[in-house]
Formats: C-alpha cells, structure tokens, sequence
C-alpha cells in the first residue's frame, strides 16, 4: 500500500453482508479492495485503498447499502496512515484451527469467472444452512461455492450460476430457513460481483 494513498475501513456485521457490501465499494472507480478481516466475531472490517476522495465516496456508497439490508455498519477514512498502521491493515492471514478457516479473506489472482452471477445465503444455526443447502441445489441449476463460518454460529452459503437460476435457488432457501425456524441473516443475490469480490469466495 503506498504511503501516498489512504485507508477506507467499514465494519459491517455479518459475512453475507459484508461480500454485498464489498462488491458496490469495489465498483467504485480508482479505489481497491484489500480485502475483508473477520473479528472473530460478526462483524467483517472491509478495507479499501485509494485517494482520499475515492475511498471516502467508496465507503459512502458501501455504508447506504448496508444500512439498506439493516445491518450495523462503521465507517472511518486514514488519510496517508503511518507505515505501522498500513502494516497492521494488510497483515497477512491468520488460520484460525477453531473455525477452521483464514482470518482476513484477500483477493486472489484466479478469480471464478465473473460471468456468474452469486447467490448469499447466510443463517445463525447450521441445521437450517445444511438442508436449505441441499434444496438450493435441487431447486435450480446452480454449483455450490462453498460454505464459511465467522463464529457465533453464524454460516454463510454461496452458489454460483446464471441471474435467473441463482435467484430461485437463493428464494428456495430462504424458504427453507424459515419453515425450518431457522434465523435468516440475509438472502440475496449479485448479479454481476466485482473480481476483486469473485477473488475472495471459495474455490
């Protein structure tokens, strides 16, 4: 990170929100996406790096969307931080053994192909996520992306596929969640995600 350049910071709660978030910031011009550090918690610290003016605008845009899916979210702009702070900001990923996955997710240079469109599903309980899951994929022709853990219970499940078939799948599991009972975080779908934001999901 250059000295010249300033640090976004946006904490947002929850992973599913924080990856829509991510996506709108990284869409933004001139400004990119470090990546998104978890707290071991369920709040998500999505950093953004670029001019003053572009990470603030940025963030702006970042913070409107997760208040819109009514998540909680904290916004702080650094001007030109000390070479410590950019240090701690972009530090490398810890493994956490508990949760079985990285800390910090970072953009990584083979990104699935963006033409795809991602699908969220994110619930507080794995009971709900497992078999809300197993319906998804029954439901549509869509490919499971993976499934990530932030603590808390809290999972959220991708599935990647054309718009149309990814927004049934994600509408079929949300159904299932709540029949199930299960708590629904968020459900939604990104049409078209950035690849800064394709390069953080799973494999």
């Amino acid at each position: 990170m250059p000295p010249r350049l300033s640090l976004a910071l946006l904490e947002v709660h929850n992973l599913a929100p924080s990856l829509m978030v991510a996506d709108v910031c990284s869409k933004s011009a001139n400004i990119t996406l470090l990546g998104i550090e978890s707290t071991d918690g369920p709040q998500q610290c999505i950093k953004l790096v670029g001019a003053t003016a572009d990470v603030t605008e940025a963030a702006e845009r970042g913070a409107t969307v997760a208040k819109r899916m009514g998540s909680p979210v904290t916004v702080t702009v650094i001007a030109a931080p000390l070479d410590v702070v950019r240090a701690m900001a972009d530090s490398p990923p810890v493994f956490s053994p508990l949760l079985g996955l990285y800390d910090y997710r970072k953009p990584r240079g083979d990104a699935m192909a963006t033409t795809d469109a991602i699908g969220l599903l994110e619930t507080q309980g794995l009971v709900a996520a497992i078999h809300a899951t197993d319906d998804m994929l029954k439901s549509s022709n869509v490919t499971l992306v993976g499934k990530e853990k932030i603590g808390a219970a809290y999972i959220t499940i991708m599935v990647k596929g054309d718009v149309a078939a990814v927004q049934t799948a994600i509408e079929t599991g949300k159904r299932t969640v709540e029949r199930l009972g299960g708590k629904l975080i968020l459900a939604d779908t990104i049409a078209r995600p950035h690849p800064d934001l394709a390069s953080l999901l799973p494999k």
